[in-house]
């Protein structure tokens, strides 16, 4: 069965029709191609899907897609801007070698938006509460927090 829904995605108003089965995840990468947002586990454990949903960061391997109707969604597509400039939390991450192999880093930077969104003074140990979502095989994850700290200065949550 399928439904017709209605939501925004990145600043674009959205109308889908979608199979109740359907998670978030498979709508934006399998249906709408937004590829930067990854399958890693499927079962909500390692934080690679992660998007912003009504200003929450959601594993979107877990959450079904037609329960995004009326909400809004932002994926890391949704970040930089029209002219390609980097948001400053994906400058900062560039800037302060919290990329490694870069696959965990759109779910880092869309969970550490969430945070920065909400709280944008969070200390070191925020941060890492907010992270402990998302898992990094390649880091010992101080690159990243570092990246979340020098966003803030950035004006890291600002979109």
């Amino acid at each position: 069965m399928a439904t017709k829904i209605s939501f925004i995605l990145n600043g674009d108003e959205i109308s889908y029709e979608v199979k109740d089965h359907w998670t978030l995840l498979h709508l934006l990468r399998e249906e709408m191609g937004l590829i930067g947002t990854k399958e890693g586990c499927g079962n909500g454990e390692c934080g690679a899907c992660t998007v912003i949903v009504d200003k929450l960061a959601v594993n979107s391997c877990l959450y079904l897609a037609i329960e995004i109707e009326g909400k809004t969604i932002e994926t890391i597509e949704g970040l930089s801007s029209t002219s390609g400039e980097l948001h400053p939390l994906q400058q900062s991450f560039v800037d302060n070698g919290g990329i490694q192999c870069g696959f965990c880093t759109p779910g880092m930077i869309m969970s550490s938006k969430a945070l920065l969104d909400e709280n944008p003074d969070a200390d070191r140990e925020e941060i890492k509460h907010a992270l402990a979502g998302n898992i990094c095989r390649c880091t010992g994850y101080i690159q990243i927090f570092e990246s979340v700290e020098a966003a803030k200065d950035m004006g890291g949550q600002n979109d």
